[in-house]
């Protein structure tokens, strides 16, 4: 027959202790009259300090966080008149490790023996690192939907204005919208808070990808540019110029037909991106005559205000050249 567990008052000191360290505890004494402590083995670990048998409070204080250290030493001060039981969590480093400890124990002297007050030490270093993952998302998110939110309202308004009818206007917001939208599905944040970003080729390509399906083969849309890191702002502003770009391709240039090819290329500069947009195989173009559209001021102001660069274009009788430079440092 199996041996029977043992009733809650036949606990026996070993079983305690079982049960201390399968819950990774570390157990504290404190002197509340000489400001000694002494731990368990695992308390010093915790800490990082060799075994002794008793330690100061104050010598644990020089391996709290500084940013932590007078708020942890009020609390500690003022534990025996705290009612009812209190937890307090502090940061102490142990060499270039950062580790998160919560204490706890119970105020007013309840459970003082003697002179000496009794908690415990937990190592909650990786509950801390999830809630400041999540916080970090959440705060990222947050940004972004403003961001979203705000360039979808502008859009709406200058949009209403260039476009003639409800159906027009519909249609040039979606398209724009869609191309924000497949933008910032690829754009992802980094870890340790350093923002987002995307890889300029993955990005232009995706943007181009519905494009491609369009015509008598796949693959008429190529892309070969420099591997480089795109922030989020950016990101918004390479989608709006790509979408634009292709609109009118698909209106009026090679997308326009079915053997009409497009080659998306990259020169590298010290300073600058040159990003090179070629048309071939598409119906003989000739430079506009009218001012410039909606469209192509969006094109143009997104370039020199939002990437500090510029943009050029180049009617050829091949097909249209589009030379597009953008500083390096308004990309990532």
């Amino acid at each position: 027959m199996p041996a029977e567990l043992p009733k809650a008052h036949d606990w026996q000191p070993e079983h305690l202790r079982l049960a201390v360290d399968a819950a990774g505890v570390a157990l504290w004494a404190w002197n509340v009259d000489t400001d000694q402590l002494t731990m368990d083995q695992r308390g010093f670990e915790l800490w990082g300090v060799p075994w002794s048998e008793l330690v100061t409070f104050t010598e644990l204080s020089s391996r709290i966080h500084p940013a932590d250290r007078d708020r942890v030493r009020s609390a500690f001060a003022a534990t025996r008149a705290t009612l009812g039981a209190y937890e307090i969590d502090f940061r102490i480093l142990i060499g270039d490790e950062v580790r998160w400890i919560a204490a706890r124990g119970q105020g007013e002297d309840v459970g003082i023996v003697g002179r000496t007050m009794f908690g415990i030490f937990l190592d909650v270093t990786g509950r801390k690192q999830a809630e400041e993952g999540h916080e970090l998302l959440a705060g990222e998110m947050s940004h972004r939907v403003k961001n979203l939110l705000a360039i979808a309202s502008g859009l709406t308004a200058i949009t209403s204005r260039s476009a003639n009818t409800t159906a027009e206007m519909a249609g040039e917001l979606t398209g724009r919208l869609t191309a924000l939208g497949r933008a910032h599905d690829l754009v992802r944040p980094l870890p340790n808070g350093q923002g987002a970003a995307a890889l300029l080729g993955d990005l232009v390509s995706i943007l181009l990808a519905p494009y491609d399906d369009l015509g008598a083969f796949k693959g008429r849309i190529r892309v070969a540019v420099e591997r480089l890191g795109v922030s989020e702002n950016a990101a918004t502003g390479i989608a709006m110029i790509i979408h634009e770009l292709a609109t009118n391709s698909m209106k009026y240039g090679a997308l326009s037909q079915q053997t009409g090819t497009l080659d998306i290329a990259s020169v590298s500069e010290a300073d600058h991106v040159v990003l090179t947009w070629t048309e071939r195989g598409g119906p003989s173009v000739e430079a506009p005559s009218q001012p410039e559209g909606f469209g192509s001021q969006l094109v143009r102001r997104s370039v020199t205000s939002q990437l500090g660069g510029s943009i050029d274009y180049n009617w050829s009788e091949g097909g249209l050249i589009v030379t597009l430079r953008i500083k390096r440092n308004r990309l990532t």
